[in-house]
């Protein structure tokens, strides 16, 4: 049987990215451990947290679809999430939460991507299915559906690049800058990226081609692109809007590319 800690002993664990912590307690010692390990990196030491979430665990009965039933709505002042494997309700005012979830880290890692995008659209950011490094003090973005490279340009990153993610970058503003944070959400890579940050200096949209090259892409594409790739799960007229209007505002502030490329390091060459 797995041991429990009692009501004094509930244990918070607290994720931080994108220098915003979020805090999950549960009673399960064993689950406590799965989070630590999952999170390993971006366990935040803040005694403070933006939101915090209490965790049930139920034992599921048979496997269920990653996007089974995905739903995200408000009711009553509170964002209401489901899928197959939880169900969540999330107060933004108070910052409290409750999720009644399998004992799977694929459910609270999706529980985080939807509150992180729901606060990320009141601030101008979002999150972007797209890789992400930082090199030379400046961060940059290759966003692209699957397939498009952001595994491999990850795995080509020469050894003075860090990598913040293979999968979802983490686009934060700050006045009349972006800045990319490293996130624990892995692709194919399976590797977590550093908790770490930068100013973005540019974002590229990828295509594999026969020669390396930078081409410019017009401001009414780059904005569809951004849009088609920016990762947000709520039916909110109103937070639509938001996100309309923060790709918009990114597209007037960094750069955006298409950048073709041929899978071997030399592509690197030219990101600068």
């Amino acid at each position: 049987m797995t041991p429990t800690l009692t009501a004094a002993e509930k244990a918070t664990v607290s994720i931080e990215i994108g220098g915003m912590a979020i805090a999950l307690r549960t009673d399960d010692a064993a689950f406590q451990r799965l989070i630590e390990n999952r999170y390993a990196g971006f366990i935040g030491s803040s005694p403070s947290s933006h939101s915090e979430f209490d965790i049930d665990l139920y034992e599921q009965s048979e496997p269920t679809s990653a996007d089974e039933d995905l739903e995200v709505r408000t009711k009553a002042g509170e964002w209401l999430l489901r899928r197959g494997d939880f169900r969540a309700r999330w107060n933004p005012k108070t910052g409290y939460g409750h999720v009644r979830q399998s004992c799977s880290p694929y459910a609270i890692d999706c529980v985080l991507r939807i509150v992180h995008s729901l606060i990320l659209a009141r601030e101008g950011g979002f999150l972007v299915h797209a890789a992400s490094a930082i090199r030379n003090g400046k961060a940059f973005i290759f966003s692209g559906v699957s397939g498009a490279g952001k595994t491999t340009i990850s795995r080509l990153a020469p050894p003075d690049a860090t990598l913040l993610t293979d999968e979802i970058s983490y686009v934060r503003r700050e006045g009349n800058r972006y800045m990319a944070c490293g996130t624990p959400f892995a692709g194919e890579l399976a590797r977590v990226g550093e908790n770490c940050s930068a100013p973005l200096s540019a974002l590229f949209f990828l295509e594999k081609g026969p020669q390396n090259r930078i081409e410019p892409i017009g401001p009414t594409e780059a904005i569809q692109r951004l849009m088609r790739n920016i990762l947000f799960f709520a039916d909110d007229t109103e937070l639509v809007k938001l996100v309309f209007q923060s790709a918009c505002e990114f597209a007037t502030l960094v750069p955006m590319h298409r950048l073709v490329f041929v899978p071997d390091q030399r592509v690197w060459d030219i990101i600068r």
